[in-house]
Formats: structure tokens, sequence, C-alpha cells
């Protein structure tokens, strides 16, 4: 027996269980015994065995197996997935298959043949580490997958929006490859998985992968797998994040990070669609739409020979630019107003919304962060705030990142009255009085305009 593992034996022959764990101890990782079938869900619980052998009957003269039939109901009903071998002196063909349609994974009668024993549970150690390694699997598969139940929340109502929604739509019935275009923090991952949201393979895995913080070293192993013995610490083997893709969408993140050589294997495995495991001899088909993204200019990189032109055109046959928040003025408040409700909601704060010299603030700002930047800015406000709206000294913003649109394309009196004040104060180092002068008003009247604007 080459399988270690944890046993649980049910029988009511104390002799059976003794004669069992003297059997099993050197074979397997613990052993425990119980007489009392009432005890099975007590050891399943804290001890969480990998194999349970039970017998079939517990009452004495009882020939029938029903008591086993009603223990291992109760075993699946704590966990469909558990390993029961079914032991008994009143073996019979009938039975045997009764016990298996019922759940059991095999059926050993007494007196038992040692090798025979040994193998049986061996094989049913190798099940129960089978089903929890798939298991394990489809609970990695869709962490990794963040499979959407609703439509990805994109907000937006500026121009350059609505073309971006336009395309996604437009492509709701292909399977074409797309490049996703744009600085840091604007969104990219959303609209990958809008377009993996709206698309043939809606239903399907949706895996991903951040190219940037993933190691040189560790690149081929992470997409392509590998076999067990491949290298020193492959002591089973693995599939790749592109043999988990197959049938549905990968997203490769910030691709522009990708070294020549790995530029070089992706390539091969775009174009021929087939992958290799690392230490396998054989290749595996594979069926998976590319959704690739990057903050970097990738065409000037193709220029200085940094990017591979070939892998370029493989993976932009479609190309999506998202544009930079301040590039989409009309959205900044939209946006506010979303991430307040959010994270009012989130940290059971009753804040009712921005004030007005709080909303000037925000669209003043250029957002080098964009988006990722004013949701950071509005939970930090959220959480800090002691008020019932968001006053402009809630945002701690960087100052030179303040935009100064030119005067003749503001048409806002409040905002023109802003600058005007400020540009005074400047001129005239902060002296209201000769502020006031400058700007043709009294004293008292620049100080109630700068009370009314915050300044």
């Amino acid at each position: 027996m080459d399988a270690k593992g944890k046993i649980l034996i049910v029988d009511d022959n104390e002799d059976v269980l003794f004669a069992l764990n003297l059997l099993l101890e050197p074979h397997v990782e613990k052993v425990k015994v119980t007489t009392q079938p009432s005890r099975i869900e007590h050891f399943m619980k804290t001890f969480e065995p990998d194999v349970i052998l039970l017998d079939m009957n517990f009452r004495r003269d009882a020939i029938s197996g029903q008591e086993g039939f009603d223990c291992l109901n109760q075993i699946l009903g704590m966990d469909p997935e558990a390993v029961v071998l079914f032991m008994t002196a009143y073996a019979d063909t009938e039975k045997a298959v009764r016990a298996i349609k019922a759940g059991a994974t095999d059926f050993i009668p007494k007196p038992w043949e040692k090798e025979k024993l040994l193998a049986t549970l061996s094989s049913a150690v190798k099940l129960r580490q089978s089903r929890r390694e798939v298991k394990q699997l489809q609970a990695r598969v869709e962490a990794l997958s963040g499979q959407d139940k609703e439509v990805p929340l994109m907000i937006g109502k500026s121009k350059v929006m609505q073309e971006v929604f336009t395309t996604i739509r437009k492509l709701s019935e292909t399977d074409a490859n797309i490049l996703i275009l744009g600085e840091n923090g604007t969104g990219k991952d959303l609209v990958a998985r809008s377009l993996r949201f709206f698309s043939p393979r809606q239903q399907a895995q949706f895996i991903t992968i951040d190219l940037g913080s993933v190691p040189e070293s560790l690149f081929e192993s992470e997409l392509f797998g590998y076999e067990k013995g491949a290298f020193t610490d492959a002591r089973k083997a693995k599939a790749g994040r592109m043999e988990v893709a197959s049938g549905g969408t990968l997203f490769l993140d910030e691709i522009g990070n990708l070294s020549l050589s790995m530029q070089s294997k992706l390539l091969t495995a775009i174009e021929k669609r087939r992958i290799s495991r690392l230490g396998a001899t054989s290749s595996i088909p594979i069926d998976v739409r590319f959704i690739c993204a990057t903050n970097a200019n990738i065409r000037q990189m193709v220029e200085e020979g940094n990017f591979r032109q070939d892998l370029l055109y493989r993976i932009n046959t479609i190309e999506i630019h998202i544009p930079p928040l301040r590039e989409r003025e009309e959205d900044v408040l939209l946006l506010a107003d979303h991430f307040l409700e959010k994270f009012a909601h989130k940290y059971k704060k009753n804040i009712q919304g921005l004030t007005r010299e709080a909303k000037q603030k925000l669209m003043r700002y250029s957002w080098p962060g964009n988006v990722r930047e004013l949701q950071h800015a509005i939970e930090r406000a959220v959480i800090l705030s002691q008020y019932a709206w968001l006053r402009p000294d809630d945002f701690m913003l960087t100052p030179q990142q303040e935009k100064s649109a030119p005067l003749d394309e503001i048409l806002n009196l409040e905002e023109l009255e802003l600058r005007a004040i400020k540009r005074a104060l400047k001129r005239c180092a902060g002296n209201v009085s000769s502020a006031a002068e400058l700007l043709g008003i009294t004293r008292y009247a620049l100080y109630r305009k700068m009370e009314k604007l915050n300044l």
C-alpha cells in the first residue's frame, strides 16, 4: 500500500477493530476506531477521515445490512465526496450492487484477505485525494475567474466612454482577440470582464493573470503548467492557466511586461492553439479567447524592438482605448456619487452627498491615478468624515495636480469669481485690502466671497 491517509473504522466487534488497527497502522497516516455508529458524525468533524471502513450490521444476528445503509446515507449527507468501504460477513452479489448504487466505493467481505484489503484501501485513499484535488481545482478556477453573476458595472456618460460601450456591444457575437490600452486605474480589467460577459463564452471560465507580477522563471509553469517531476518541486502535475481557460477567456493583464523570449512562447501557443506542459512529451489542444491589456505605449515598444510586431498583430484584432479620467470630466461626479453610495453603505455612514465646494474641488483635480484614485479618495473621505455632507477638507488631494482650464473656456460664474480672487490674492501676496482694490470691491465684500468659496 503506497497511499497514506486517515482511516475511520466503524464496527461493533472490538476484535475486528483491534485486528484492523494492527494491520493498517504501519500503512496509513492515522487510524481511529469506534463501535458506535452514533460517533460517526463526531469523527467526521474532528478527525476528517479520508476513508471510512463501515460495518453493515450492528445488532446481534442482523444480516440485512440496513443499519449500514442508514449510516452511509448519514455520511454522504455530511460529505457527498466521502469514500466509504462496506464490510460484512454476509456478502452477496445483490447486496454489493445495492451498496455501490447507494454511494459506497467498494465492498469488503469478512474475513478479508490481507493483500486484497490493503490494495482496496490504497485505491480508496487515492480516490479521496483525487476528489479533493478536483474540488480544490474547481474552487481555484472559480476564484481565479471571478465569475460575474451580473453585468459588470461600467459608469460613464461622456462621449468617449459611450464609444467604448458601443464597441463592447458590437463585439458581443465575436471571439476576436482584444487589446485594451489605457493608463493605470482607468478600468481595463472591468472592460475585459464586460467583453467576456457580452460574448458567446459568457458561461465559460474567465481566467486572469497579471504578467507584471509573475517572475520570468515562473511564466511557463503558470501559463502552460507542468508534469510531475518536471523540476525539483514538481511533486505532482499541474494544469496551467491557458489549459484551465480552454473553452473560455484568458485575460493577460500588463502584457507589455513580457520579455522577448516569453513573447515568443506565447506567440507560438496562440498561433498553433496547442500547448505543452513543462516536462511533457505531447501537446494539448486549447480553445482560448485572448484579451490583453497594457498601460505601455505598445507601438513605441515595437519600434524600439522591445515587443514583437507579429505578437501585436495576433492580440489586437480589435483595439480598445480607455481614456484617462481627466479627458472625461462629465464622469467625475457621476463616479463620485456611485462610490459615495457604495462606501457609505459599506461603512454604515449616514452621508447624504457632496457639498458644492467639494464637487468643485473634485472637478478641478486632474486625477493622475484615474478612476482608482477617485475611488480611494471617496472611500477615505467617507471613513474620516464626521458630517452628513462631504466637504473639500475631506479630500486630501495633491495640490499640484489641480488643473487650470483657460479662462475663455470657463462659463461658470462662480468658477470665474473663484479664479479671479485667487489670482488677485496671489498678486497681492495675500493682502486682502489690496486684492479687494484690485478686484474693484470692498474689503468686506471680498471677505464674504472668500467665506462663501471656502478660501
